[in-house]
Parts: structure tokens; C-alpha cells; sequence
């Protein structure tokens, strides 16, 4: 009986890990289409943005370096050799999202519920919420690429990633959480 309260559990609420994809099986599920991947942007050294931030000048922000343009180069033409169709990319405003999804993928739609909310830039709830249901309405044919920060992912899905770390997602319009989490594609630095 426990055994089956415990699955109950593990099975309903949101928030609990559950077993991931291999790496095999999530290159195979993004084929078929339907899904989206959350990218964190690529390498952009420091934390947060300097003082005197503009998010319509790059030159005020935290950008992408060498390595990180390379990593989004990389992001994308591991997307293409693995045979997987983009149907639709949306960025945060910040320009390191925007060149790292320019870079990797096409040129992105700005989706202002991407932009990072760290420090207070912005509304944490709703731009969670706004952003669970583009995951939970999207419904393909092909894969949707979302491009944003640390603290949007972690807010949506418990998940810390590294720079340049994709989490897949299989949208689930009307559950809780309105996406299924499949797992990881790492993209070191």
C-alpha cells in the first residue's frame, strides 16, 4: 500500500523528479515534433547585468564571448546533424539570448516572458505563467525553441542549468504544469 502512495505521489506532483530521457530517446522525441526546448543562453562571463542596464543596447549588457558564440554555433549544428525540425524560436530581449538563439537556430521572435526577472528586472509569476502556456498551447509540427536565463528555467522547473543547457519539454495543455519534462541536452562550455 505505501508502495502505491509513494508512485501516486512521485506520479502527481509537480515538482518531483522523475526519470529522464537518454540522450538517444530525446534526439528521437524531438524529431517527431510537438516538443520545446528551453535554452539557457550561452556563455556569457559574470552574473546579472551591469549597472546602468538598457535592454535596447547591447553594449550595457553581460553578452556572449568567443566561447559562448562557438557553444550556440555548436547548439545548432548538433540540432541539424540530429535531424530536428525548428518550427518557431523565441528569445528574451537580453541580447546574449538573442544572439545565442541568432546563432544557433534563426532569427528569434522576442517574447518579452523570456527576459530575466533577476534582481527584480520583472514579474516572476507572470512571466512564468505566460510562459508555461506558450510551452502547454504549442503543439508543433516541429520543435519550439525558447531562449532565455537561469531564473526563468529554475522558476518553471526546478532545474539550475549551465549555460547553454537545453530542457525538454513535452507540452501537456490542462495539466498543472502544462509541459511533461523529458530531460537534459548539455552543451558544455
Amino acid at each position: 500500500m505505501l508502495r502505491l502512495v509513494l508512485l501516486a505521489v512521485f506520479l502527481l506532483v509537480p515538482g518531483v523528479a522523475r526519470a529522464e530521457m537518454t540522450e538517444a530517446a530525446l534526439w528521437d522525441a524531438l524529431r517527431q515534433g510537438g516538443h520545446v526546448v528551453m535554452f539557457r543562453h550561452a556563455l556569457a562571463p559574470g552574473g546579472g547585468d551591469p549597472d546602468g542596464f538598457r535592454v535596447e543596447d547591447c553594449a550595457t549588457q553581460r553578452n556572449l564571448n568567443d566561447a559562448g558564440r562557438e557553444q550556440a554555433r555548436r547548439i545548432g549544428a548538433t540540432f541539424r546533424d540530429n535531424g530536428v525540425r525548428i518550427e518557431r524560436v523565441l528569445s528574451s530581449q537580453w541580447c546574449r539570448a538573442l544572439d545565442t538563439a541568432r546563432l544557433a537556430f534563426a532569427e528569434p521572435e522576442p517574447f518579452p516572458p523570456l527576459n530575466s526577472f533577476f534582481a527584480g528586472r520583472g514579474d516572476r509569476n507572470r512571466q512564468t505563467e505566460e510562459t508555461r502556456a506558450a510551452i502547454a498551447g504549442f503543439t508543433g509540427p516541429g520543435t519550439m525553441m525558447m531562449t532565455t536565463h537561469q531564473v526563468n528555467i529554475t522558476a518553471l522547473t526546478s532545474i539550475f542549468p549551465a549555460s547553454g543547457e537545453g530542457i525538454v519539454l513535452r507540452p501537456a495543455k490542462g495539466s498543472e504544469t502544462g509541459f511533461e519534462m523529458l530531460g537534459r541536452l548539455r552543451f558544455g562550455g
